[in-house]
Parts: C-alpha cells; sequence; structure tokens
C-alpha cells in the first residue's frame, strides 16, 4: 500500500469540479483513498486527520492544487494521476467553452451590466476571495447567499453589519439552501408557493421543514437560510434577527417558522425579544433547546422539525396548531405497530443501532429522538462531547455518524451526492451479529445525488444478505416534484425490504422503538440486561405513517 502527492502549482477550480474528480477517482479499482482539494491550511489540516498527509505537502501553497491518491501499488496511482488530470483538462474545456459564448460575465462589473435590476448575488468561490467579493456586492445593493466557507468569524461579522445598515441580507458563510421568491437555490427542494416564511440556520432543516410543508398541502414563501455560525455568540444571531423582521413585514407571510439548533443564551433572548414585536403567528424548533416560558399566545413551540412543519401547516390551514398534535399522535402509534412486528424476529445478541447521515441537523434530531428511548448515542458529533467517538469509524453500541463533516468531506463529493463511503459503511456494519437496525437519511433535491435508488440498492441488498434479520429504517427528504420524484424513492426502498418513515424524526423514533420491543420482549423471558433505558408498554395502532415490504 502506497500513499503519493501531485501538486499542480497555480491551478485553481472551483469545488464541485474537485469533488466531480474525486469521485471518479474513488470508484478505480485498486483505489483505497484519494483527495482532490486546493492546498489551503484548512484542506491540510483535515488532510492530516484523515492519514493521507506526506511531506510533499509542505511545498504546497493556498493557490496549488494537490492530488493524493492511497492505493495497493505505484502503477494504480499513476494511473489515477493520469486519470485526474484527463478529468480536470476536460473540465477547463468545458468551462472555456462556455465562456467563448459571451453569455457569461467575466467580472462583477460585467455582470452588474448584463443584469441590471439584479439584487441578490450567489457566491461560491475559495474562501480567502468570497469575504471581499461579498463586500462588493453589498456595495452594489446586493442581497448575498454565502455559499462558499472558510470566510473568518470577523469577516462574516462586518459584513453581516453592513448588510443591516443597508437592509440587505448576508446568508451564510456556509449557506447551503435557501428558498427565495420560489427559486430554490443550492442544496433545495422544489416545493409549492405559499404563506409559511423560513428562517432556519441549517440547510438539511430547512429542507426537511420545507418539504414537510409543501407534502401535507401548505407552502412556503420564502426559505432563508443564514449558516449555522450565525446563531453563535459573536455573531449575535445578525441575519436570523434580520430575516424574522423581513419576514413580519413581508405581506405573502403569514406565518413564520424558526428552525436552528439551541443559540447561545444571550442570543437566544435577543430572538426572543424579536420575536415579541411581531404579532404575526410564529413556531419555533431549537433542536435540543427548550423554552422556560411561554412567550405569547400565538408563538408556537416544537421539539422536532416534523412537529414545527406540522404546527407551522395547520396554522396556515385553518388557525389550529393543536391538530398537529393528532397528527402525530397517529405517526407514534403506528410506529408502534411496526416496531412490535420488527421486534420479533430479533436474537439475543442483536441490540444496538447504526444511523449513518448525510444531514449534520438529521443526526443531531435522531440523537435528541433516541435520547428518551434507548438512552445514549456515541458519535463524531455528539450532543454530549462525553460520547463523542474516539475514531469516526470505530462505532460502539448505539452509533450515528454525521458524513457531511470535514473529515469525510476531504476531496470527496458531499455524501448527498456520493453514496459510495455510506454503502462501505452499510455493508460492513450489517456483517456484525450485534445490530438490530441501521436508522438512514435520504435527501432529494437540487443538487443531490440525481439516481439515490441506483446507487444505494446494492448496498441495501447486500446488507439484507449479510443478515436477514436486519431492520433498515429511512426517511426521504424531498418532494414529487422534486428531479428524483420522491413517490419513486419511496416505493423502490420499500421493494428492496426498507422501512421508510415520512420524516427524520419518525424514522428515529421507530428504529429507537424496534430496539425497545426487542429488549422488552427479551426481558420478559430472560430478564436481559439491556442498554435501553425504557421499557413502556406497547400502545395500540390504526394508522401507520410507516411501511415495509416483503424483502426482494
Amino acid at each position: 500500500m502506497k500513499i503519493e502527492t501531485l501538486i499542480k502549482g497555480g491551478l485553481y477550480y472551483d469545488s464541485v469540479a474537485l469533488m466531480q474528480a474525486a469521485k471518479e477517482l474513488s470508484s478505480m479499482k485498486g483505489i483505497i483513498d484519494s483527495a482532490v482539494v486546493m492546498a489551503t491550511a484548512e484542506n491540510k489540516s483535515i488532510i492530516k486527520t484523515s492519514g493521507l498527509y506526506t511531506s510533499d505537502l509542505h511545498k504546497a501553497s493556498d493557490n496549488d492544487l494537490v492530488i493524493i491518491v492511497k492505493a495497493d501499488n505505484g502503477a494504480i496511482i499513476s494511473k489515477a494521476f493520469r486519470k485526474a488530470d484527463e478529468i480536470l483538462k476536460e473540465k477547463k474545456k468545458a468551462v472555456s467553452s462556455f465562456l467563448d459564448t459571451g453569455k457569461n460575465a467575466r467580472s462583477l462589473d460585467n455582470a452588474f451590466e448584463m443584469l441590471e435590476g439584479a439584487n441578490m448575488a450567489i457566491i461560491s468561490v475559495a474562501g480567502k476571495y468570497a469575504g471581499s467579493l461579498a463586500d462588493r456586492c453589498l456595495d452594489k445593493n446586493l442581497n448575498v447567499m454565502l455559499f462558499s466557507d472558510n470566510i473568518s468569524l470577523e469577516t462574516e461579522i462586518a459584513l453581516k453589519k453592513k448588510a443591516v445598515k443597508k437592509n440587505l441580507l448576508v446568508m451564510g458563510p456556509d449557506c447551503g439552501t435557501a428558498i427565495i421568491n420560489g427559486a430554490p437555490l443550492a442544496f433545495a427542494n422544489s416545493v409549492k408557493r405559499g404563506n409559511i416564511g423560513i428562517v432556519a440556520a441549517s440547510g438539511t432543516g430547512l429542507q426537511e421543514v420545507s418539504c414537510i410543508i409543501s407534502n401535507e398541502g401548505g407552502g412556503v414563501s420564502q426559505g432563508i437560510g443564514t449558516g449555522s455560525r450565525d446563531i453563535k455568540k459573536e455573531v449575535g444571531a445578525i441575519t436570523f434577527i434580520a430575516a424574522l423582521r423581513d419576514l413580519a413585514n413581508d405581506p405573502n407571510t403569514d406565518i413564520i417558522l424558526l428552525v436552528s439548533k439551541p443559540p447561545y443564551p444571550s442570543i437566544m433572548k435577543k430572538i426572543i425579544l424579536a420575536a415579541k414585536n411581531i404579532k404575526k403567528p410564529i413556531v419555533a424548533v431549537f433542536l435540543g433547546g427548550t423554552l422556560k416560558a411561554k412567550l405569547r399566545d400565538n408563538f408556537y413551540f416544537a421539539k422536532t422539525l416534523q412537529e414545527a412543519a406540522l404546527k407551522a401547516v395547520y396554522i396556515a390551514k385553518e388557525g389550529k396548531p393543536h391538530q398537529a398534535n393528532v397528527r402525530i399522535f397517529d405517526i407514534n402509534t403506528g410506529i408502534e405497530k411496526i416496531a412490535i412486528e420488527h421486534s420479533k424476529n430479533k436474537n439475543f445478541r442483536e441490540k444496538y443501532l447504526r444511523g449513518f447521515f448525510t444531514g449534520g441537523t438529521f443526526a443531531s434530531e435522531a440523537q435528541i429522538v433516541l435520547k428518551d428511548i434507548i438512552g445514549k448515542t456515541w458519535s463524531n458529533v455528539p450532543l454530549d462531547k462525553k460520547y463523542k467517538l474516539k475514531n469516526s469509524l470505530m462505532l460502539k453500541e448505539n452509533s450515528i455518524v454525521d458524513l457531511g463533516e470535514d473529515e469525510f468531506t476531504l476531496g470527496r463529493p458531499h455524501p448527498m451526492i456520493d453514496y459510495s463511503l455510506r454503502n462501505k459503511l452499510i455493508v460492513s456494519e450489517s456483517k456484525k451479529a450485534d445490530i438490530a437496525v441501521i436508522l438512514l437519511d435520504m435527501v432529494l433535491g437540487y443538487g443531490s445525488n440525481m439516481k439515490p435508488i441506483a446507487d444505494i440498492l446494492p448496498a441495501l441488498r447486500q446488507a439484507f444478505k449479510n443478515n436477514r434479520k436486519l431492520s433498515i429504517v429511512a426517511s426521504v427528504t424531498g418532494t414529487e416534484t422534486d428531479p428524483q420524484t420522491r413517490s419513486k424513492v419511496v416505493n423502490a426502498l420499500k421493494k428492496a425490504g426498507v422501512v421508510v418513515a415520512d420524516s427524520n424524526a419518525s424514522a428515529s423514533k421507530l428504529a429507537g422503538e424496534i430496539l425497545r420491543h426487542t429488549c422488552l420482549k427479551k426481558s420478559q423471558v430472560t430478564g436481559c440486561k439491556s442498554p435501553v433505558t425504557s421499557c413502556r408498554s406497547p400502545v395500540s395502532s390504526h394508522r401507520s405513517p410507516v411501511t415495509t415490504r416483503k424483502k426482494q
């Protein structure tokens, strides 16, 4: 086994081109691991963590492209280097061909002249350049969506303060999702237009609530992403509060939905204070957080993304958020029936769960839901630092992994695009005798994997072949008008033997309940000691939102 590094000086490629090159390299026979990245300090740090660092990297600067290949032998590495060179040359040729049409701007000033009246810029360039470009866009009175990351905290704060003074928004850095005036931007879904406005410091959180709203018959007026750092103490929710006030003044928005992880306590007070002065109904989900007291009559708190979306829909339809509780009760009782059925075939050794997520917010929500059912879960992104995995691929007991973390995306496409690493984990973990349930998210939409079933089906089939008693539970975030068509993906998963829930929260609860009922059954027979914290009595079922079919 060998690791070699190729440095190509002074060559810059955008992240999408590098992700595509990395995906093609990883599919080559004999390649163990690879990275195709710009040699920034941040990327070098991630490379060290991944075990691909070589002394050659010392010579590379921020403006250099590095290709690192770990393979069985030198001949395979040489072949991979040639392949990477071919791929990147084709990418550059395609870009040059497009530029030659004269339809693409060659500078910001040129773009502004070509599209007079524009009011938004979407920025996806290297982080070291993104801040100054965003600043120039603000000077031209453009709202900014910063898809770029690796932007300093100081730059983010300065940009957002400037935007507020000019009555503009800076969404990001690292803002991966937005829906503006009906247009899905970056990783977003095709949802119905309506009167629910969303402010979210979470990309996948925004995707989940917007899809549930649309699938439940509601619609979205605006989906404003802020970037996850916005609610940190240092930034102070500058964009979050500005977006909240914008929606309060938007004539097309009647209900406001707030989505984030728990803000820093003093920042939470700022958000609540801003919300107090808004007359429109507000639904808020601060995943893992709580509100100690009721804010006002038309402020509604939710524990999960699903609950928040349902409450917003029912307020929009009939002004009766309590109907969401009825819907959630139906979901929970349906889950019990399926969990009991799946627990019947489990043996005495099968007692643990593995969760593999492409969305970081989903990994957090799963831990929140599972905590009350099975207790602690180990993770690379734990809610409690005591349960952080020392090695994100050395899993133990109940483990949940966010595959979208930097440690996994080095030189690889985001896991919403490239399923290869998760597929390997599904197959390898299914071979372990103590694994009862595998929990997954499937995120559809623009920018995500366009062939999700074709890519994941071989791994699912092999997993069921490895363990006929295995339960695989999944949620599918998407709509019927997404490019992948949600119903086609759901039906194909069911046909393969997967239990499909109607939300990540429901899927997480179902996975936990399968373990709980397995524990309950075993304890009645053997008095076994189990990792499950609670063995409540099963609840009867009538309508079920989750279904399964016989494995093919």
